[in-house]
């Protein structure tokens, strides 16, 4: 009982800070990652932030401390395009800095995300063939749909209440799309490309972009970057599991997104995120190595500047300003 006092009051005294991550700011029905946040609901979020934290940048967050108030920064990851279109002009509202950490692909402004391609295809789709049928890394996947084949509205509707990180596929297209996503994860981009082709084509689902699922483009990083209250960080080229890799590929994809960020934005690109908060010891030497100030993981953890390059960060959900609230405590305890 005492030592329980003692923690509560060594919590109450002790300021911490805490890196918020975000991916998209928009209403999507289907969200088995739990990536999206509605625009309200973020609109909220920031209102509570605002009344109970200090909210500083990354690079207040690394170079300074505070013995007032605890403190939060804010990150996205991916670089989609609602970030431009809908979180910075309610971030510019309540005068919040933000850091997007985006990557640099060659076809981003004609091709989704690989994940968001698989999603569409297996889970959206709303006739497939009976049987899924692809050689995989020299290994061939044989997979059968029995009666999933036509999506019905009970398939659906099990497919929106999914979230993929914690329960079982709840339908035969559901445990499909995890094999897949599974396999596809570690592969090197060309190959992910190359399979994607073929699971777009057995599912008779055309090849482009849909408007809500594309990336920010140069101009738009541009602008964002450009405008004082936003800074731009490193998330790779392709969004690669990096710690699946060699040192060569990593470097090459941590470097040539940096290098083509700094000629957009005539600036140094100070952070890096990795995908999928995937990295190992070598990750974190060639971060160090090209002058990364911090690196950032999703692990859920309070910052500790003694581990600047496994800075941990807590993933928000669509929680209402009141849930937001309480979850903020327990982040902070």
């Amino acid at each position: 009982m005492k030592l329980r006092l003692l923690n509560r009051l060594k919590n109450a005294v002790v300021k911490k800070s805490i890196v918020l991550m975000y991916h998209k700011i928009t209403e999507q029905d289907l969200d088995i990652w739990d990536l999206a946040v509605s625009p309200d609901r973020f609109e909220q979020q920031l209102q509570v932030l605002k009344e109970t934290m200090e909210i500083v940048s990354l690079k207040q967050l690394v170079t300074t401390r505070s013995l007032f108030k605890n403190r939060v920064a804010i990150t996205f990851d991916d670089g989609y395009i609602d970030n431009f279109k809908i979180a910075k002009p309610i971030l510019e509202k309540y005068d919040i800095p933000a850091t997007f950490f985006v990557t640099s692909r060659p076809d981003q402004d004609e091709r989704e995300y690989w994940w968001d391609i698989l999603e569409n295809c297996i889970l959206l789709t709303q006739n497939l063939p009976p049987v899924f049928d692809l050689c995989i890394k020299g290994e061939k996947f044989l997979f059968g749909l029995e009666g999933e084949t036509y999506l019905t509205t009970e398939i659906m509707l099990l497919h929106k209440q999914w979230k993929a990180y914690v329960g079982h596929p709840p339908t035969l297209r559901a445990k499909l799309y995890y094999e897949l996503w599974r396999m596809l994860k570690v592969l090197p981009y060309k190959e992910q490309s190359h399979h994607l082709k073929r699971i777009q084509e057995w599912a008779l689902v055309a090849d482009g972009i849909r408007s809500e699922y594309r990336t920010m483009s140069a101009n738009d990083l541009e602008v964002l970057g450009n405008g004082g209250l936003f800074t731009i960080g490193s998330h790779t080229v392709h969004h690669p599991s990096l710690a699946q890799h060699d040192t060569a590929f990593q470097k090459k994809e941590i470097t040539e997104n940096k290098d083509y960020l700094e000629n957009i934005l005539w600036r140094r690109i100070n952070f890096l995120a990795y995908p999928y908060g995937n990295f190992n010891a070598e990750t974190l030497k060639i971060a160090g190595n090209l002058g990364f100030d911090a690196g950032f993981t999703t692990e859920e953890r309070i910052f500790d500047a003694s581990a600047i390059y496994e800075v941990g960060r807590f993933q928000v959900k669509n929680l209402t300003g009141l849930e937001f609230k309480r979850q903020l405590k327990n982040w902070l305890l």
